[in-house]
């Protein structure tokens, strides 16, 4: 099985329009969360806004690209460069757009709006066709979704391509435009939305504030990134994919799917618990996922490991999450620098929480995502 190594990442999010900007601005304990009405029929919330009106999904996602080519130093075409690139939402606000722009005109013949290029360019996998023409490729494309867990799904993915040999290179990751009245409607009618900012495991916590982004990875074999010279961020050590199979929208209460996403990945990576420096978490700033996720941690690992989530700066970029969550694991690797927790201030659960940015040795790292419903993913990288 062939070794997977990052050789690029592209990433936007509230934070920042690259990497380097985002992962700056974390580290100085930045959040850019803000209280927002982008729909007027709809209260202000706390949001992770890039700009003040709601991004588009193939716009968002052709930056991103762009940027994680730039990064690796690859220009298209890329005929033979696998594209895993998923979305929990895909282009959702266009198409409820649609259905409004029906009502609207008291038609509810969609031939009568719109011509089929535009209905056949919003289905759900059309993100990632959309990413493999940008790139010039003619290669492999799929278009994972899985709620939350989508983001470090698509990278699994991409990762057992490569490892099988049926690539050399991927690009893999997701991208989010979750700013839509149904989405907003959807979470709030599941009292999951906070309303005035979001604190990762804090006692006051109130809830999630959604967030645009997203992280895509060019992922290469060794043998190529060292064939080309490609500067290497870290090594893809093992992935576990789990299902609860136990809720509609909530966790198992005692994290049986979680942690056996945790144990599976640990296995693969031929690791064990404590050989692991730091976990980037989920941390939704949930009541349910922040003491499940809380009891999980508790239950396989030491007291010693550095934990933190970095929602509080960014917003829940739902199925991007775990995407984003990598890229910053990443940037821990690089700098050898833990990303602090923002916005928590008052921990509800005896976890040792960075708070602030620290500098330490960090060699093994870990992303959590435990989506609703309980799709599980768990990711292990290294230096």
């Amino acid at each position: 099985m062939s070794e997977v190594v990052v050789t690029g990442i592209g990433s936007v999010c509230a934070l920042g329009n690259t990497l380097e900007e985002s992962w700056q601005r974390l580290v100085a304990g930045k959040s850019k969360i803000r209280l927002c009405q982008p729909f007027p029929e709809l209260p202000t919330l706390p949001l992770g806004m890039i700009n003040t009106s709601p991004y588009q999904l193939a716009d968002l996602t052709k930056l991103i690209v762009l940027s994680a080519l730039e990064d690796a130093k690859l220009a298209p075409p890329l005929l033979d460069c696998a594209v895993v690139i998923g979305s929990s939402r895909s282009h959702q606000g266009i198409w409820e757009q649609i259905v409004q722009q029906m009502y609207n005109v008291n038609c509810l013949d969609p031939s009568r709006l719109l011509d089929s290029k535009i209905w056949l360019d919003t289905l759900p996998h059309m993100n990632a066709i959309n990413a493999a023409r940008i790139i010039g490729s003619v290669g492999i494309v799929l278009a994972p979704m899985a709620a939350c867990a989508t983001g470090i799904w698509s990278i699994s993915q991409a990762v057992e391509l490569i490892a099988s040999g049926k690539c050399q290179r991927a690009i893999a990751g997701a991208v989010e435009a979750p700013i839509t009245p149904l989405t907003i409607t959807g979470f709030r009618q599941m009292g999951a939305l906070a309303k005035t900012g979001v604190y990762p495991f804090d006692k006051n916590r109130q809830g999630l504030g959604l967030g645009e982004g997203g992280a895509l990875f060019i992922l290469e074999s060794a043998k190529l990134a060292k064939e080309r010279k490609a500067k290497i961020y870290g090594r893809i050590l093992g992935f576990g994919l789990t299902a609860d199979a136990y809720h509609p929208n909530q966790l198992h209460p005692e994290g049986k799917g979680a942690i056996a996403a945790i144990k599976q990945c640990l296995h693969r990576s031929k690791i064990i618990p404590k050989d692991i420096d730091y976990i980037h978490a989920h941390g939704t700033a949930t009541q349910l996922n922040d003491r499940v996720e809380s009891l999980v941690i508790q239950e396989l690992f030491s007291d010693q490991v550095y934990v933190s989530s970095t929602k509080g700066g960014t917003g829940h970029t739902i199925g991007a999450s775990g995407a984003l969550g990598a890229a910053f694991s990443l940037m821990a690797l690089k700098y050898q620098t833990l990303p602090p927790c923002v916005g928590l201030s008052n921990p509800e659960f005896d976890l040792n929480y960075v708070k602030k940015a620290y500098i330490t040795r960090v060699q093994r790292v870990m992303c959590f995502s435990f989506g609703f419903g309980g799709q599980n993913a768990v990711i292990a990288m290294s230096v």
